[in-house]
């Protein structure tokens, strides 16, 4: 069973906490880099083997697996921090929707004024809608989820592989001279060109360039993000919320079925990507290997991998102890650890700080992750016993109730588990 405190749920934090430190694993190389090289990597920055075993172990076990965890733990808590509203008396709606707008302000501040890659905003948006269905019952919040997760990944699948085709077809040794030609023009867009680099270089000298080159370039894209990926951000959620009802988030299962279902996820999921991984290196990233593998028919490995994740962390971490506090601890701190690694980032990567920006490879941004992981482990436990909350959670809450929460703990108030 998971320990539990008045307000905390051991198992809660420690996922939180380890998918807020899978994240930084991938985000570090779109803080580092031009964004095309996130999701072509060839693009820049890759040209060693240290890159491709990098590159290789993120999409084996991280890449799109610990966001699919840390939208699935949004989903478990929003229900968690709604009980516990109704509880004190407030209606539901007047605990979620100030939540949700508060957060809102903080992503969209996140993505004009420090990195492209904002999440919150997709969250604090999704999460209005997901708000409709946390009263259902679980195998509701499973049918609905699955829905939502199905027509998200359906005509990603479907279409993506038809316009593959189309594109093979092209440079097939029957093409015509325009399917050539075609091709040609296409492989020619997958890379920056030095135009590209020199104004993606400018836009990351000052906070200043960068909020004016995301207001020109991509002013909508975090509103965007909703019909974009909305679908699949609202399935996870339920899959969380149905995940907390059933008691699967809060350690309420047998260890036996924690270890199958970790055991077939994981399974499932390494076996998808190690083959895929083994292939693209081999094909050399060759667009027509790279793409499907990575963006077409990974998707719905996502929530299979994170779920697995989930009861393996459970069967890891049953009770406290000094490893599981440390954790513990960046998960209630989840909200700083996200904001603050991506501040750690600006002032490595950004001409204002160490101006390391487009100057290192992907296997050398990544090793900056480790040392961002150590901070959130050192940092998050001691201020947490000294404190209520992260500074973030702190003005997240403030915020969304309107007054001052109290930051400080009293003197003889233990720290919650």
């Amino acid at each position: 069973m998971a320990t539990t405190s008045a307000d905390r749920i051991l198992s809660l934090d420690i996922i939180r906490g380890i998918a807020v430190m899978g994240i930084f694993s991938v985000n570090v190389v779109g803080m580092a880099m031009i964004e095309n090289a996130y999701f072509y990597p060839p693009d820049y920055g890759f040209h060693s083997l240290g890159d491709r075993i990098m590159w290789a172990a993120n999409f084996i076990l991280v890449d799109g697996k610990f966001r699919a965890l840390f939208s699935i733990l949004f989903g478990a808590s929003t229900i968690l921090v709604i009980e516990r509203g109704i509880a004190a008396g407030k209606k539901d709606w007047q605990v979620h929707y100030p939540r949700m707008l508060a957060l809102l302000a903080f992503g969209l501040a996140h993505y004009y004024f420090l990195w492209w890659g904002d999440i919150l905003a997709n969250y604090a948006l999704v999460g209005m809608i997901a708000f409709i269905f946390w009263r259902l019952q679980p195998k509701w919040l499973l049918i609905v989820a699955i829905a939502a997760l199905a027509i998200n990944y359906g005509p990603t699948v479907v279409l993506g592989g038809q316009q593959i085709a189309k594109y093979e077809a092209k440079r097939a040794p029957d093409a015509t001279p325009e399917q050539r030609k075609s091709f040609d023009e296409l492989m020619k867009e997958l890379f920056s060109s030095k135009e590209d680099l020199a104004e993606d270089k400018q836009a990351h000298t000052t906070l200043p360039a960068h909020f004016e080159s995301i207001v020109e370039n991509e002013p909508m894209r975090p509103f965007q993000s909703v019909p974009g990926y909305g679908l699949e951000t609202l399935g996870l959620m339920l899959l969380g919320m149905a995940g907390y009802k059933t008691g699967f988030l809060t350690g309420g299962w047998r260890r036996k079925r924690y270890a199958l279902v970790a055991a077939v996820c994981i399974g499932a999921s390494l076996v998808y990507f190690g083959i895929g991984a083994s292939r693209i290196l081999a094909a050399d990233f060759d667009p027509f290997t790279y793409f499907p593998w990575d963006q077409i028919y990974s998707g719905p490995f996502h929530p299979i991998a994170a779920i697995g994740y989930a009861a393996l962390i459970i069967l890891l971490f049953p009770s406290r102890g000094v490893i599981a506090d440390r954790i513990a601890a960046v998960g209630r701190a989840a909200f700083t650890n996200y904001l603050g690694a991506t501040i750690i980032g600006v002032i490595v990567f950004y001409e204002f700080g160490l101006g390391l920006y487009g100057d290192v490879s992907r296997g050398q941004a990544w090793l900056f992750a480790p040392v961002v992981w150590a901070l959130m482990l050192l940092w998050s436990k001691p201020w947490l016993d000294r404190f209520r909350y992260g500074p973030f959670e702190w003005a997240w809450r403030s915020l969304s109730r309107w007054h001052w929460e109290p930051m400080r703990r009293k003197p003889l108030e233990a720290p919650a588990a």
